[in-house]
C-alpha cells in the first residue's frame, strides 16, 4: 500500500519531487510500512522528503493496482494537501541521499515527466479537489 500528497501553489501548479532512484517524476509520498496507517505515512514522508510539517487532509483518490511481474497488486491512497504558502514553499529542504530536487508543475508539465499511471492519478485527484468528492480508480482509470 502507499499514500501519497497532492500538494498545489496559489497558480494551480502541482509539486512534484525528482528522485534519485527512478527515471520519473512523482509526487510526495511512499510506501505504507508495518502497523502504520496511510495517512501517518504521509505525514511522515512530508517531513522525511520535503521537512514539511502539513498536515494532509482529505483523502481525493483510492487507486487498485493490478499486479504486473514483481510486484503484488496495491492500494494507492492520495490525501489532500492544499496550497502551500510561499513561506512554506520556501521551507522545503531534500534529502540528497533520496531527491534530486523538485518543480511546482503545471498539467501539461506533470504529463511530461510522470508515469502515465501517476499522471492519470494526479488529474483525477485535482478534479476530486475542485468537485469536492472522491474518486476510486483502477489502474489510474476512473471507476467511480
Amino acid at each position: 500500500m502507499g499514500a501519497g500528497i497532492l500538494l498545489s501553489d496559489d497558480r494551480g501548479r502541482t509539486l512534484l519531487v525528482e528522485p534519485t532512484y527512478k527515471d520519473y517524476w512523482e509526487i510526495p509520498g511512499g510506501a505504507v510500512e508495518a502497523d502504520e496507517s496511510p495517512y501517518a505515512a504521509v505525514v511522515r514522508e512530508l517531513k522525511e522528503e520535503l521537512d514539511l510539517p502539513v498536515q494532509p487532509g482529505r483523502l481525493l483518490v483510492t487507486d487498485w493496482v493490478p499486479p504486473s511481474p514483481g510486484r503484488t497488486e496495491g492500494l494507492m491512497l492520495l490525501f489532500d494537501g492544499g496550497i502551500l504558502t510561499p513561506e512554506q514553499t520556501a521551507r522545503i529542504r531534500l534529502p540528497a541521499d533520496e531527491l534530486r530536487g523538485w518543480a511546482w508543475c503545471t498539467e501539461q508539465q506533470a504529463h511530461q515527466r510522470l508515469s502515465g499511471l501517476l499522471a492519470r492519478r494526479i488529474v483525477a485527484a485535482v478534479r476530486a479537489r475542485a468537485e469536492n468528492t472522491v474518486v476510486y480508480l483502477e489502474n489510474g482509470f476512473f471507476v467511480a
